[in-house]
């Protein structure tokens, strides 16, 4: 089994790369490894690497920041994933993206699921 994991310095992509075992081989890359604001960039390391399993934590996750700037911040939170899933389509490779409740509103009274319409808040 081959994993792609991404943001690996971030907060969760740090604790997964922590927890894979060492007979898994890992391709663990950070932003200078994988820029998910470049979708060439995104195809070209995915295509290099083949992975069986992309493991997706990387997010733009300045809350504040992606107010004003919205370009990047919707490149990687939303165009970047749906790259990944076509390329892991292609690939026939499995995709596990992380997200987070900031996508949904916080009105419903019970766990949000995949297939919940998302109306955030913010950008």
């Amino acid at each position: 089994m081959k994993i792609l994991l991404t943001g690996v310095h971030g907060q969760l992509g740090a604790e997964l790369r922590s927890q894979i075992g060492r007979e898994v081989d890992l391709v663990a890359l950070d932003r200078s490894g994988l820029n998910l604001a470049d979708p060439d960039q995104i195809r070209s390391v995915i295509r290099e690497v083949q992975p069986t399993v992309i493991l997706n934590p990387a997010a733009y996750t300045a809350v504040d920041k992606a107010e004003t700037d919205r370009d990047t911040a919707y490149a990687v939170n939303a165009t970047a994933p749906a790259i990944l899933a076509e390329e892991a389509r292609a690939l026939d490779a499995l995709l596990i993206h992380f997200s987070t409740d900031y996508v949904f509103d916080g009105t419903l009274d019970r766990p949000y699921r995949e297939s919940d319409a998302s109306n955030p808040r913010s950008v």
